[in-house]
């Protein structure tokens, strides 16, 4: 059961007046993050929209303490700070790492997939808008085929999406999990979960990007659900190398055997303006295939 909106914790560590844009989902995850987590948590993060959000050097609207690091090392900060803390017998607080795909994907993974080996004890967040959006919307190994981005901007990128949940997932990480911005009974549950964990915790956060996605900023939320509707994201956790287990949407839609067409959420975004009938048949086969394999390892 997801948590519901009247039992979220009062207090707020993000606020009023972000410099991020109009309908960055990222914002709503991370107020959601945050209030699983509590006061006790230090944020390391690279170059990226979170540090936009964070804002400029002595205000923030940010009441935790946070880090910048630079762009390929985030998971290297967070398992210095762990290192500190635990030398320091204050290992009461929670150190997360939150970096982009472009940070995560590309950048980033030397320092991870180390960290994750040696299990350090963290919780690294990729939170996930498919391309390098605050550098201006190029292309990264997380954006779909088919998109459109400033560096794919004639002929849209022909490469799928890195899988980079299996490639985690065969680090045997203390906890996994998927989420979406969009669901932050969901999101809250994952993180209050992850903060009892010891050990490497991973959580890929898909957040829809109004402005590098090309869709109008009221309709974050709806693009968001629209991701897990179509099964193009799936909402599921994995314990210390178990078994998946389905959650929220994903689990309910598992239950019906009902998905909705991936048309529904494509054709909303203008970054895949160019894609064709044949080019939308073959994303949906790849959805289905992946949903399929999802549902058969759940156990449906």
């Amino acid at each position: 059961m997801s948590t519901t909106i009247m039992e979220f914790p009062d207090q707020e560590y993000i606020l009023p007046g972000t410099r991020t844009c109009a309908g960055c989902g990222l914002p709503i995850a991370y107020r959601y993050i945050l209030k699983a987590l509590g006061p006790k948590t230090i944020v390391t993060h690279p170059a990226c929209c979170l540090t936009i959000l964070h804002g400029i050097y002595p205000r923030t609207p940010v009441a935790v303490n946070a880090v910048n690091n630079t762009f390929a090392s985030t998971a290297a900060s967070a398992s210095g700070l762990a290192a500190g803390l635990k030398a320091t017998g204050r290992e009461d607080y929670t150190v997360l790492a939150m970096a982009g795909d472009g940070g995560t994907f590309d950048m980033g993974i030397q320092a991870l997939s180390g960290a994750a080996e040696r299990e350090t004890d963290f919780i690294y967040v990729c939170y996930d808008n498919e391309a390098y959006m605050n550098t201006g919307v190029q292309r990264s190994s997380a954006t779909p085929s088919g998109a459109l981005t400033t560096t794919t901007a004639v002929v849209p990128k022909e490469q799928p999406k890195k899988d980079f949940i299996q490639i985690m997932e065969a680090h045997h990480p203390a906890y996994l999990a998927t989420t979406c911005s969009s669901f932050p009974g969901d999101l809250y549950n994952k993180f209050a979960k992850a903060k009892d964990i010891r050990g490497t915790r991973f959580v890929h956060l898909m957040v829809p990007c109004p402005s590098g996605w090309g869709f109008p900023t009221r309709d974050t939320v709806k693009i968001g659900r629209l991701a897990v509707e179509t099964g193009v994201v799936v909402l599921y956790e994995v314990e210390r190398g178990g078994p998946i287990r389905l959650t929220g949407k994903s689990l309910s839609m598992a239950r019906s055997g009902r998905k909705r067409p991936v048309e529904e959420y494509l054709r909303p975004q203008g970054r895949f303006k160019k894609m064709t009938p044949e080019r939308i048949a073959l994303f949906q086969q790849e959805v289905d295939q992946r949903w399929a394999g999802l549902l058969q390892r759940a156990g449906f």
